[in-house]
């Protein structure tokens, strides 16, 4: 007989279905309840990105973080078995306390007893601005539901401590930014043979844009996905500023400049406006960090996110960012930038992944 007992969550009145907190609606293995959390200087020189998920369909709950440091990226994997508690996010030396929802969090990689050298951090990461829905993600390849969700994303400050190598880096107030989306619903994850209908659709290119960014009175979130023609699944600009009605700025066209044979962005203007008055977001990378590397996201092939590794299953590494990775010109980075728009200077996230064909940027194969 299978194990249907109550889980603790069972308790709290948050069901949205006639069915215990420990199962999913959709009997999808690709169900997946996820965030992510970035932290970065103001000057560039350090950008941590961390995260857990969890894969009831799988039973899988995993966790990541890595940071870029000069040319290092310095990573710790974790997964194991998931358990009944969904309120308990840790797995491994990582953990997410939520001290107060929507608004203060603790997060916490506990130092590795065999290597004092290695990558610890504890940080309080505090918002300063409400939760920002982005639009519902829905995309179909050939007749079958793929993506099927919902996520919301936040602006913040942080405080606390990194220590790698010997160096204990200290988060000093108004120094550092940090961003976070938090997301669940159906999206792949590896493992799964998508069949006739992904051989007869296959994908020939994405262009992706996802840009939180906090100034000191105000948080803007830009977010693009277009396919190889140029067509847009994800689209919205919005403009949040306590006290006031969001505000939508239209269909962002942003123009960028890579670095010369590359698909890094150096330079990026993105075009915004309302009928009120036409804006332009100009960002400067500061540091970049590939998902590809570390992060567990697609092409990865050490870790992706939702692989069942055993029980238990803790990994740390380094990767040294001045020796070509290929699965970087195939994967989606995170760049912490520094950004303008409308007299200000603010601080946020570029992510962004061209690959495979785009012809609005020219990218022909």
């Amino acid at each position: 007989m299978p194990d249907d007992r109550p889980v603790p969550l069972d308790e709290y009145p948050v069901h949205q279905a006639p069915l215990s907190m420990r199962h999913v609606t959709t009997g999808d293995r690709n169900a997946h309840d996820r965030s992510v959390f970035h932290v970065f200087d103001h000057e560039g020189r350090a950008l941590l990105v961390t995260g857990l998920g969890v894969y009831p369909n799988l039973g899988v709950i995993d966790a990541y973080a890595t940071l870029r440091l000069g040319d290092t990226l310095h990573a710790v994997r974790a997964s194991d078995a998931l358990g009944d508690d969904r309120m308990r996010l840790e797995v491994g030396p990582l953990r997410t306390t939520v001290e107060r929802p929507l608004r203060d969090f603790v997060l916490s990689c506990a130092p590795d007893p065999d290597d004092p050298e290695g990558l610890s951090y504890e940080i309080q990461w505090s918002a300063d601005f409400p939760a920002l829905w982005e639009p519902h993600h829905e995309q179909r390849r050939g007749g079958r539901l793929t993506v099927n969700a919902k996520r919301f994303v936040q602006a913040g400050r942080c405080v606390g401590w990194i220590q790698v190598s010997g160096e204990r880096i200290r988060l000093r107030p108004g120094a550092w930014t940090g961003t976070r989306g938090r997301g669940w619903g159906v999206r792949p994850v590896p493992g799964e043979d998508g069949g006739r209908l992904a051989r007869d659709h296959p994908a020939e290119g994405l262009h992706r844009i996802w840009c939180p960014v906090r100034f000191d009175d105000r948080f803007l979130m830009v977010l693009t996905e277009e396919d190889a023609d140029g067509h847009r699944s994800l689209n919205d600009a919005t403009l949040v500023r306590p006290g006031h009605r969001d505000r939508q700025l239209g269909w962002p066209q942003a123009e960028i400049t890579y670095r010369s044979g590359t698909r890094h962005p150096e330079r990026v203007l993105v075009h915004l406006g309302d009928i009120r008055k036409p804006l332009e977001l100009e960002a400067e990378v500061l540091a970049s960090s590939p998902l590809a590397l570390g992060a567990g996201h697609a092409p990865a092939g050490d870790w992706q996110h939702g692989t069942w590794h055993g029980p238990g299953w803790i990994d740390r590494r380094t990767y040294d960012l001045t020796e070509p990775h290929p699965v970087t010109a195939q994967g989606v980075t995170a760049h912490a930038a520094r950004f303008r728009l409308d007299g200000q200077v603010g601080y946020g996230i570029f992510e962004h992944g061209s690959f495979g064909r785009h012809d609005l940027s020219g990218f022909t194969h």
